[in-house]
This record gives structure tokens, C-alpha cells and sequence, in this order.
């Protein structure tokens, strides 16, 4: 059953990380390296900030560095117990895939997209009432994932997972948030 598993998984891998062409390699470089998103998380908290005040804000920004560490922490436990071979590093598939980065740690599950989809459910959760489209905001999560398929780093089945443990975690963190919030930042 793992093996199949595994099978498909690396065949829609091969597939996805096929559709790429050198002509949009820069483009997914960008969209892969987290220093570009960093006028998206400005604009991003200016809006909340504008929407909940400069406390809550603060507070929230703590949270979400707290769920960062977390998430990350437990990816890197995940990597070094299962030490799955990134596709890039795969004998049996590097020598036909698109690899566009390569990276020497472990694939399963995928940091990217655990910390994304963590951060976009935690916001989610904390702020669905004062904002109207805020759905969009998991498009980050999908487009950010994406490009690890599309660099040849990561398989699908690594960044299912990441979405679910971020998902998870997500979660978990808005639960705690919502249980302190109260207490510490009345109103």
C-alpha cells in the first residue's frame, strides 16, 4: 500500500514538475524565496493593524512567531525520522525531472508549506469576521507550495501533509489564542 503510495506520488510529481519551462524558472525562484513575500506580510499586517489596533496586532504577531517556531520544529523532527530523499536528490528520477534548486535536507513534510497553510488558518480564524474576502489569503499557502513541486523539492504527498500539520497547527494555536486573548487584551 506505501509502495502504490509512493508510486503515484512520485508519477504526479514527475508530471506537475514537468509543466515547468526555463522561461518562468525566475519567476518561481521569487515566489519560492520568503524575502520576496515580505511586501504581501506589510501590507498584510498594516491591514489587520488598521482593522484591530496596534496591541492586538502586536499580539497576534506573537502568536504567529510562536506557531512559526513550533511548525518548524516539528517538520525538521518529521524530516530526520523519515529522511525521505528530496526529487532532486532521487537517483531513480533526477535524471528526467526539472530541477531548478537543490537542497540537501530531507523532504517529508514540507516547511513552506506547513509554516504557510499554519499562518493563513491561524489568520484566518483570528480575523473571518473583520474581514470579507479573507479566503484569498490561502492562495499564498497554494501558490507558495507550488513552487517547491515546480523547483523539483518537494513531492505532492510532502506538501498534503505540510497543508494538513499546518492546518493542525493552525488550529491549535487559534484555540490557545482564543482561551488567553480575553484575559490578556480584554475587548
Amino acid at each position: 500500500m506505501l509502495e502504490k503510495i509512493q508510486e503515484l506520488d512520485t508519477n504526479l510529481f514527475v508530471y506537475l514538475n514537468g509543466l515547468g519551462s526555463e522561461t518562468y524558472d525566475k519567476l518561481w525562484l521569487i515566489i519560492t524565496n520568503q524575502l520576496y513575500w515580505t511586501p504581501f506580510f506589510l501590507f498584510l499586517f498594516y491591514l489587520i493593524y488598521k482593522k484591530v489596533g496596534i496591541k492586538q496586532t502586536l499580539y497576534i504577531l506573537l502568536f504567529i512567531a510562536v506557531l512559526i517556531a513550533f511548525t518548524d520544529q516539528m517538520t525538521n523532527l518529521f524530516k530526520h525520522t523519515f529522511e525521505r530523499l528530496r526529487p532532486c536528490n532521487n537517483p531513480e528520477i533526477k535524471s528526467f525531472i526539472r530541477i531548478v534548486q537543490v537542497r540537501t535536507s530531507y523532504s517529508f513534510f514540507s516547511g513552506h508549506a506547513a509554516n504557510t497553510m499554519a499562518v493563513a488558518t491561524f489568520l484566518f480564524l483570528v480575523l473571518r469576521s473583520k474581514f470579507k474576502y479573507l479566503g484569498f489569503l490561502f492562495l499564498w499557502p497554494l501558490i507558495f507550495a507550488y513552487s517547491r513541486i515546480y523547483l523539483g523539492l518537494h513531492y505532492p504527498v510532502d506538501i498534503l501533509t505540510g497543508y494538513f500539520f499546518g492546518a493542525l497547527f493552525g488550529s491549535l494555536i487559534y484555540l490557545v489564542y482564543r482561551k488567553l486573548k480575553p484575559q490578556y487584551f480584554p475587548g
